[in-house]
């Protein structure tokens, strides 16, 4: 008889935690080493656009080399493996605190394995015990529904990209940026200007309109759960998507800041209720080796479908 995933009631015996922690394992492994599907056909569709002989198509030609290598010997696609993230759709009754034993577990097993450099470090002593576990490490992100299902997404995203993310508070006399759409345009390409060069492009935004200082960086890193062949449903935040996805590849900072026509890959944007006092508008950037996978699990925890 399979060993129900219901991660509810008595807690799991030893051999189904082993399943959990190997199908949760095999996530991290492909998230690691394996562009999706999505990302790898946006940096070919760049690498095509790019002119001959420039250091830009250059650049993105290495990109793609190092994705065939990464995926071919199933080694992390940088070296920076980054922060562990997991978004979890489960259930009512699901078990968190298995399933977070099980994801510490998971990510140790990464760690030993190479999937994962040991890249997680004390803040204070900077101590390092190779595991990739501690305060925040990994992060996992709950979201109860009521059907049966058990889904799980995860993000790497390494500290580069993590450096060059930006919040606004509106309105910006410097940037002339007032409480509305065309305000949100200006502090969102002021962003991109400001990390050109660094942050391993070409990239993708994340971005959410209000909130608080928090929640506004954890709406906009949810936005790179989307596909970047998405549109939004939107029709105000689809149109501030397409435009300043292409006036950002108008500005001709290319692939690692060298020059050249790409610049970002995408652009996500969603919003958050403010109060009146506040008008934030937070920026999370994501570099090419855009490390994002997710899987629905079976009753037996088996990997039954792949999500991107």
């Amino acid at each position: 008889m399979p060993r129900a995933l219901t991660l509810r009631g008595p807690a799991l015996n030893v051999a189904a935690m082993t399943d959990l922690c190997g199908s949760l394992l095999e996530l991290i492994r492909r998230t690691s080493a394996e562009i999706p599907e999505d990302v790898n056909r946006a940096l070919v569709a760049s690498l095509e656009a790019e002119k001959q002989g420039t250091i830009a198509q250059a650049a993105l030609q290495i990109i793609e080399k190092n994705i065939e290598l990464a995926k071919r010997k199933s080694q992390p696609l940088c070296q920076d493996t980054g922060s562990i993230i997991f978004y979890v759709e489960g259930p009512v009754g699901l078990d968190q605190l298995q399933f977070e034993e099980a994801a510490r577990e998971a990510v140790k097993s990464a760690t030993r394995k190479g999937f994962l450099r040991q890249n997680s470090v004390d803040s204070l002593t900077g101590g390092n015990d190779g595991t990739n576990v501690g305060p925040g490490s990994p992060t996992v992100h709950f979201h109860q529904h009521r059907g049966p299902g058990l889904s799980v997404r995860l993000i790497l995203k390494g500290g580069g990209c993590e450096n060059v993310g930006a919040q606004y508070s509106l309105p910006n006399e410097k940037l002339h940026a007032n409480r509305d759409l065309d305000g949100c345009r200006k502090v969102i390409l002021d962003a991109v200007l400001q990390a050109q060069g660094k942050g391993c492009g070409p990239g993708i935004l994340g971005v959410c309109i209000g909130g608080d200082r928090a929640t506004g960086y954890e709406f906009s890193k949810q936005q790179f759960l989307r596909g970047l062949d998405d549109r939004n449903a939107n029709p105000q935040l689809d149109e501030l998507e397409q435009d300043v996805l292409k006036t950002a590849n108008e500005l001709g900072i290319g692939p690692m800041g060298f020059g050249g026509k790409t610049t970002l890959l995408g652009v996500k944007v969603t919003t958050a209720n403010r109060l009146p006092a506040s008008f934030f508008v937070s920026v999370s950037y994501m570099c090419w080796a855009f490390r994002r996978q997710g899987v629905t699990l079976g009753p037996a925890h088996q990997i039954e479908q792949w999500l991107y």
